[in-house]
């Protein structure tokens, strides 16, 4: 997923929770939330079979399903308005999608246990994945291109943070050497006179007397 392909909805999709009870449908059939408008940003975000008739009639909505007690939706209705290449796909119910959220995994001791066969794994979490793809859900895939957003937008800043860097030092140097030449020059004293030893003389040795 590149900066320009990521969607101003797409954040809101993955903090929304899915499958409770509509409000204003208490006593309908078809009343849980599992459904979700790329268009609408106000709340609330998932909204029910008859909300959608009422409120989102000519909106673009996407269908959230469940996998396991996770949240998965349909390739088919998301890889025309969302870049999902670098997410692992998998078939359920004969339908392939993608997971939303990255999902618990067991630990041990702190450690999380993966796949020691696997020879692809998410680059954020660690899960095993089936193919070679770089994120086992949408989370995952966005929290990795955030990272390589950061990394890129790193790299295009570092030539000229050190040449500003560089700028710097040399500006500090050259005030430091004119503060030294101001001070001296303001500062001028005539050196002490060199202090010369002198040597007393000694005097005429005379000699005891005889007796």
């Amino acid at each position: 997923m590149k900066k320009k392909m990521v969607p101003p909805w797409l954040e809101l999709l993955l903090a929304t929770q899915f499958f409770t009870t509509c409000a204003n449908h208490l006593l309908a059939s078809r009343n849980e939330c599992n459904l979700f408008c790329i268009q609408c940003e106000a709340p609330p975000a998932a909204f029910c079979y008859y909300c959608r008739s009422s409120d989102h009639s000519t909106h673009r909505v996407i269908q959230i399903r469940r996998s396991s007690y996770h949240d998965v939706v349909r390739v088919s209705e998301i890889e025309d308005i969302l870049d999902i290449s670098d997410v692992q796909t998998y078939i359920i119910n004969s339908a392939r999608v993608v997971f939303l959220n990255e999902r618990p995994q067991q630990r041990n001791c702190g450690v999380t246990k993966t796949t020691s066969s696997s020879t692809h794994n998410c680059e954020i979490c660690g899960r095993a994945l089936l193919d070679a793809f770089r994120f086992c859900s949408l989370g995952c895939n966005l929290r990795g291109t955030q990272n390589d957003m950061n990394v890129a937008a790193m790299v295009e800043s570092g030539p000229q943070c050190c040449r500003e860097a560089d700028v710097h030092k040399s500006d500090a140097g050259s005030t430091t050497t004119s503060d030294k030449d101001s001070c001296n020059e303001n500062n001028e004293e005539e050196p002490p006179p060199k202090k010369i030893a002198r040597h007393r003389r000694k005097g005429t040795p005379q000699r005891a007397p005889f007796f």
